[in-house]
């Protein structure tokens, strides 16, 4: 493992080690699978903290299996006590425990940098989240460096309806990104 993360020949060039806390995706389309995917596509090592255990394929969500949140703080302190994280991708976190252990151990390691999608609201439009964990989202938020909101997430946390045009979304996604204190990938794909 050694090797695969201090860099490749003689170029000298380091490979950066980048962290994915989320959930599953048997399918690999998404989560973990599809981070990790991502990640070993623009020449990084990929790490990943499993948040939840997801019985899915293309055509839906079947089931959803949420480890313990000490479980969770295991894997997180088991990687950051043995590998230097330059990088860190946050996808779904199931419920305000497991939201708050990403917060804690955030705090406390302090990653250079920390990249944020707030799964909140399917593409359907259906909310994924409790109200209590959709609160413990909007504190972990100013942790992050950048958020990747769909335009459904983008409008509730900016506590404004969703934008119609792609005005709209950039300038909504300038507002959110002034409140936060973090840069703010506007998404166009629900437009």
């Amino acid at each position: 493992m050694g090797r695969a993360m201090s860099g490749g020949g003689t170029t000298g060039r380091r490979v950066p080690r980048v962290l994915s806390i989320a959930g599953t995706d048997p399918s690999g389309g998404a989560g973990i699978q599809a981070d990790l995917k991502s990640i070993a596509a623009v020449g990084g090592y990929g790490m990943s903290a499993v948040t939840a255990l997801v019985a899915q394929n293309t055509r839906g969500v079947r089931s959803v299996h949420v480890p313990q949140a000490s479980f969770l703080a295991e894997q997180l302190d088991a990687v950051s006590d043995d590998v230097v994280i330059d990088a860190v991708k946050i996808g779904m976190l199931a419920n305000a425990e497991i939201i708050r252990t990403v917060g804690d151990w955030l705090r406390r390691v302090k990653p250079p940098v920390v990249v944020l999608d707030p799964v909140m609201i399917a593409t359907s439009g259906d909310r994924l989240l409790d109200a209590d964990a959709e609160a413990a989202l909007r504190e972990l938020l100013p942790l992050a460096h950048l958020i990747t909101p769909n335009l459904h997430e983008q409008a509730v946390l900016a506590g404004e309806r969703r934008a119609a045009t792609w005005p709209e979304a950039l300038a909504q996604a300038e507002r959110l990104s002034a409140s936060l204190g973090v840069l703010v990938l506007a998404k166009g794909g629900h437009l």
